[in-house]
Parts: C-alpha cells; sequence; structure tokens
C-alpha cells in the first residue's frame, strides 16, 4: 500500500500524521537495520551486463575500467544492484518522487535561473515514484562507502552516516509544520547555507567550502566551451579526444552520410517543442553548427549521449547541451511502476518535482538511430555553475558536515512531492531509524565490496573486458 502524492489535501494533518504512524506496522523503523542479501540474489556480474547488452559496445568497457577503480567508483555505477537489493526489504509505503541514484556525488551546486547559486540533487536518470527509505538508504550507504575509501574508522563512518539520516528526519519534521507553498519554494542557497554552518566549521573547512563555491562559479558554459572546441576553417568545431568526446563526423564510416547528422537536427526540432514557449523563442536565437558523442559519469558509460554545439551571434556566443539517452529507470521493475510513453520525459518530470529550480533548456525527445531504433532522450545545458564534491579529500568532520547538507537536502527534494506529515509521523523524533540506517549502510557497504570483487573477478577471468582511461 502506498501514499498517492496527490490526495494530500483530502486528508486532515492528523489522518496523514496517523498514516504515517500506522506505516511502522508494516514496516518498523528498527527494520531497516537489517541487510542479508536474498539467497536467490542474481549474479551481480550478470546484472551489470544485462545493462550493457543495449549501450554502444565499444564504450562498455570504459564503464567497467571506472567502476573498478574504488568500491565507491562500483557503486555509483550500481544503482540497479541496490534496486534488485531493497526489493526484497521491508517497504514503508510513505511514496516520493525518487532520485533513484541519490549517492553523495548527485548533489552538488548549481545555478537557478536567477544566477543564484543552491545546492541541489543533479542526475535523475533513475528518477521514479517510490518508498521515500530507498533514497534514505542509498545515501547513507554511499557515506559508509567513501568514508571506507578515506581509511576512517567505522565510529567515523558511522558518525557520517547517522548525522546524514538525523538531518533528513529533523528537517522532514520542520516541513510537516511549514504551509504547503512555504515548503514548495524552499531552497538551499549555497551562501546562506555556508553562513549558517560557519559556526560548526574549522577554519579550514570554511576556507575550502569558500573556494569551493567560487570554483563553482567558474565552471560555467563559457568554460566548458574553451574546454571542448576549437577554431577550425569550417569555423568553431567540437574538438575530438577519442574515445571520450567523438566528433559525428570521425563516427561516420562515410562523411558524405548525413541520415545521423539529420537524426541530431531532428533531435533538437523534437527537443525545442517540450520546452515552453518562451524558452522555445531563445532556443531559436541560436544555430546547431557541431555535434560529438560524449562518455558521462560512471553508471551512464555507454548510453548514448551527444554534446551539441550551437552558436548566436557569432563564433563566441555559445549554447552547448546535452542530449542523454534515457533509459527505463533501475525502479521500474522492482517498484512495479507503469513505463512512461517517454523515457526523457520521465526524468525531465522527476527533476522538475525533486529541484527547486531546474535547467531553462531542459527538455526531451525521441529519436531513431542509424541502427532503425528509437531511443528516448532528455536535453539540458551541458555545464552551467556546477561544484561538485570531492569526498576522498574530506577529513572526519568535513564528511559529516557534507552528509549534513545532502540529508537536508534530499528531505527537501521528498517534501516537494510526498506528504512531509507522514513522513515526519514515521520517523518521529528519536533516533532509532537513524541508528537502524547506519547499521545498515555499513551491512550495505559490505556487499559493495563483495559486488565490486565479483566485478573483478570476471574482468580477471576474461568475461568481461575493462579499460582503464
Amino acid at each position: 500500500m502506498t501514499t498517492p502524492m496527490t490526495t494530500q489535501a483530502a486528508l486532515s494533518a492528523a489522518e496523514r500524521a496517523a498514516y504515517g504512524k500506522d506505516a511502522r506496522k508494516r514496516a518498523p523503523r528498527t527494520c531497516h537495520g537489517w541487510f542479508e542479501a536474498d539467497g536467490g540474489r542474481i549474479d551481480p556480474v550478470e546484472v551489470l551486463e544485462g545493462q550493457s547488452a543495449t549501450r554502444v559496445p565499444e564504450l562498455v568497457p570504459i564503464r567497467y575500467g571506472r567502476m573498478l577503480e574504488s568500491p565507491f567508483r562500483f557503486y555509483r555505477g550500481a544503482a540497479a544492484l541496490m534496486a534488485m537489493d531493497l526489493r526484497q526489504l521491508p517497504n514503508t509505503g510513505l511514496t516520493v518522487q525518487l532520485c533513484g541514484d541519490a549517492h553523495l556525488l548527485n548533489f552538488r551546486l548549481l545555478a537557478s535561473p536567477e544566477r543564484h547559486l543552491v545546492f541541489d540533487i543533479n542526475d535523475f536518470d533513475e528518477t521514479l515514484a517510490g518508498s521515500f527509505e530507498w533514497d534514505v538508504k542509498r545515501l547513507a550507504a554511499s557515506f559508509a562507502i567513501a568514508g571506507r575509501h578515506n581509511g576512517f574508522s567505522a565510529a567515523e563512518q558511522d558518525s557520517a552516516v547517522r548525522e546524514c539520516v538525523r538531518a533528513y528526519r529533523t528537517r522532514m519534521r520542520a516541513f510537516a509544520t511549514m504551509a504547503t507553498l512555504d515548503v514548495w519554494y524552499a531552497q538551499d542557497d549555497a551562501d546562506q547555507m555556508r553562513a549558517l554552518m560557519a559556526s560548526s566549521m574549522s577554519k579550514e573547512a570554511r576556507h575550502r567550502t569558500a573556494q569551493a563555491t567560487a570554483k563553482a562559479r567558474t565552471r560555467t558554459h563559457l568554460q566548458a566551451f574553451a574546454k571542448l572546441t576549437r577554431i577550425t576553417a569550417d569555423g568553431r568545431r567540437i574538438a575530438p579526444d577519442p574515445p571520450l568526446v567523438t566528433p559525428l563526423r570521425d563516427l561516420l564510416n562515410d562523411p558524405s552520410d548525413d541520415r545521423q547528422e539529420k537524426e541530431l537536427r531532428s533531435v533538437v526540432e523534437g527537443y525545442a517543442r517540450t520546452l515552453s514557449s518562451e524558452r522555445r523563442f531563445l532556443l531559436r536565437r541560436y544555430r546547431l553548427v557541431d555535434m560529438a558523442r560524449k562518455v558521462v559519469g560512471v553508471g551512464s558509460v555507454g548510453t548514448r549521449c551527444w554534446i551539441l554545439l550551437l552558436l548566436g551571434k557569432d563564433d563566441d556566443d555559445p549554447l552547448l547541451l546535452q542530449a542523454k539517452e534515457a533509459n527505463e529507470s533501475v525502479l521500474a521493475a522492482p517498484t512495479g511502476a507503469a513505463r512512461y510513453d517517454n523515457e526523457g520525459r520521465r526524468v525531465v518530470t522527476g527533476q522538475r518535482l525533486m529541484q527547486t529550480t531546474s535547467d531553462i533548456f531542459l527538455g526531451w525527445t525521441h529519436a531513431t538511430g542509424l541502427d532503425g531504433k528509437g531511443r528516448d532522450f532528455y536535453v539540458r545545458q551541458l555545464r552551467d555553475w556546477k561544484g561538485i564534491a570531492q569526498p576522498e579529500t574530506m577529513d572526519p568532520a568535513l564528511l559529516r558536515l557534507f552528509a549534513h547538507l545532502c540529508g537536508a537536502g534530499l528531505a527537501r527534494a521528498h517534501a516537494r512531492s510526498g506528504d512531509p506529515v507522514a513522513i515526519a509521523a514515521y520517523l518521529g523524533g528519536s533516533d532509532r531509524f537513524d541508528r537502524a540506517l547506519a547499521v545498515f549502510a555499513q551491512a550495505y557497504a559490505d556487499q559493495n565490496e563483495r559486488d565490486a570483487a565479483a566485478l573483478a573477478a570476471a574482468v580477471a577471468s576474461g568475461r568481461v573486458r575493462a579499460a582503464i582511461l
């Protein structure tokens, strides 16, 4: 049984709280501390190979190579494995729009359309409706895994996990007391957050946080433009860096074959129809001049991702868009959710539900490739004021502080689509849920290491091939 995300108005606050407390009968808070892999659990390498079957074959070894760099990197690419495991666990039925891949590196500094720097979730490839605790568990486990990677003690790892979950719980309880519009308007402005957290930060942490904020403001589309393009005889074009960045002209066997170019132009035309009228007007100020396939992330490696170079009034007036293939969410089978008519639309809908401010060029489309297969895409700007955390450089205190920011940010994202009154009532005022998830995070970190070892063994045996770039 799940709580409909759109029927809160039909119930009183007391009824919503009662529903949340009643969920403890289905899934007691202490039960979330238990994890043991199901006896019939599918071979993790088989799951990864299943995902790879639909990806660009020559890029799949890069994905495996990146996942083998560390257990934390493996975790970033293993959302499908965790979704499979979470399906076996008790379920609260308190539904929100899930990120679906809420590990700590999916929280970062982003630019709002008003040009403010905000802290929010960035990646929504796996977004879907489901029980709130799935995201909390994935986020909590990521802190245990990151702490292990840094050589922190078990107590230091647990401290970060518990701080993450405590921040989620206490902020959700705060949202439960707020007016509906106030919940919707809430956002985590980077400067306000930095000022708020300064009292609990060391001088070194304050300095590093200020540096991160300043650096994020330099990571603009113009910086990406300078890095990814060059002047040619034909004008400004995307610079090749194969296999990570491969211009379309270098992918075609026959330079005169313009079918793929026409198809990608149709991506832009179809995508434009999903924008609001004023943003379509803005997009028409630019012309498409070049496109390239780009390798992105860890879990996404091998999916079809294109960067599109558009120019405005001249060669120094760019717009860089990323058109990324959207496949069925890894949560679809575990949750039994109905399939979307367009997976790109699923991503965009989830992002707009969870983020306080989204990219003005966010949209979706569908296109057919040279192989005759139709694929869904979502489109956004390639880079716009993005500040990315570096957990490997954090000491235990800074990791704990970052855990607080992520937990509180996830609560804000969930409160927009879910019922903060019901979820807060379920979580309660004690730390019972926090302590349970600290136990879960350690157990799942163990499982993650076993799965990473299974992939390493598959590479060593020649079952799959990995490439380190």
